[in-house]
């Protein structure tokens, strides 16, 4: 199966979701949550990653992740990224029992699409001042692709994580998951980049982009949401502009990036720690693109 058949298996099987131009919702992906050791690219980011949150619970915003939440090749079990996150895993729960947590997988949460797995690992967590199980995400789904349908407008937005477009981190991805483990983790710590990840691969991150707006191209100029590359993208609202989005990552040095979606208008944003001017540290929030209208996106 091409890079495009693909992309069109994860479109026409998406979850549909109906929106409004009243609704809010903030998409980020690439969090790669581990296990707090020298290898976990999130743990310098998670305390901005939390603040974020609390701020997008607060003000009513929905949440979308856009794949590799969790770090499923550097680590065997989700108990130690559990427990390594686990205010932000409680978190992600008060949205997902409001039904504002919308899930897609990536290659390094690919064993998500597995019905099975996610009730084995995602349902309860051991409560150890209870002494029992308690729940965490039940009934929770992932997805290989959303689709956001505006009830106003008729408009559409894929959304999906973007390996579709890379070969071995969607067919070949337990090959790449078994390197990554035995081989890339433990050189990671010496600060040795995995050259299979397009995210540090400069000519596979070019190839996969490319076949993503291809796709985008044939399908009417589509307005497509991704991640997987890392590398956050925002076009220009013009005719001649392909209408590729990406929402960067969880995992940039010191900083997160995200794609907002509210009242209408779309948005690219980094949250990042600064300084004020009496030299406390703070968290704020800035838009590196956008706002700009979705309708103008046709």
């Amino acid at each position: 199966m091409s890079s495009q058949n693909r992309l069109n298996k994860a479109y026409k099987e998406a979850k549909r979701i109906q929106f409004s131009n009243q609704d809010k919702f903030i998409l980020f992906s690439d969090c790669h949550r581990g296990d707090a050791s020298f290898a976990d690219d999130f743990a310098n980011n998670r305390n901005i990653y939390f603040h974020a949150l609390q701020n997008y619970f607060k003000e009513g915003f929905s949440y979308i992740e856009l794949g590799d939440g969790d770090e499923l090749w550097e680590n065997l079990f989700f108990k130690t990224i559990f427990e390594a996150n686990k205010n932000v895993y409680l978190l992600l729960q008060k949205f997902h029992f409001e039904n504002r947590l919308h899930m897609i997988y990536g290659n390094h949460d690919m064993v998500y699409r597995n019905e099975t797995i996610l009730k084995k690992k995602l349902s309860t967590y051991f409560d150890a001042r209870k002494g029992k199980d308690v729940p965490l995400f039940p009934n929770i789904k992932y997805y290989e692709g959303i689709v956001l349908e505006n009830s106003e407008t008729k408009q559409e937005l894929f959304l999906t994580h973007g390996h579709q477009a890379d070969f071995m981190n969607y067919v070949g991805w337990k090959i790449n998951r078994f390197m990554v483990r035995v081989l890339w983790k433990p050189l990671q710590v010496w600060g040795i980049k995995d050259p299979t990840s397009p995210a540090k691969n400069y000519v596979e991150l070019i190839k996969v982009e490319r076949r993503i707006k291809k796709w985008i191209a044939d399908n009417g100029n589509k307005i497509t949401i991704t991640g997987h590359t890392h590398r956050p993208r925002f076009p220009s609202p013009s005719e001649n502009a392909l209408h590729y989005f990406n929402d960067g990552s969880c995992v940039h040095p010191r900083s997160i990036t995200g794609i907002e979606i509210v009242n209408g208008t779309i948005s690219l944003i980094k949250w990042f720690i600064d300084t004020k001017e009496d030299g406390t540290l703070q968290i704020v929030k800035d838009y590196l693109e956008g706002p700009a209208k979705l309708e103008d996106y046709k």
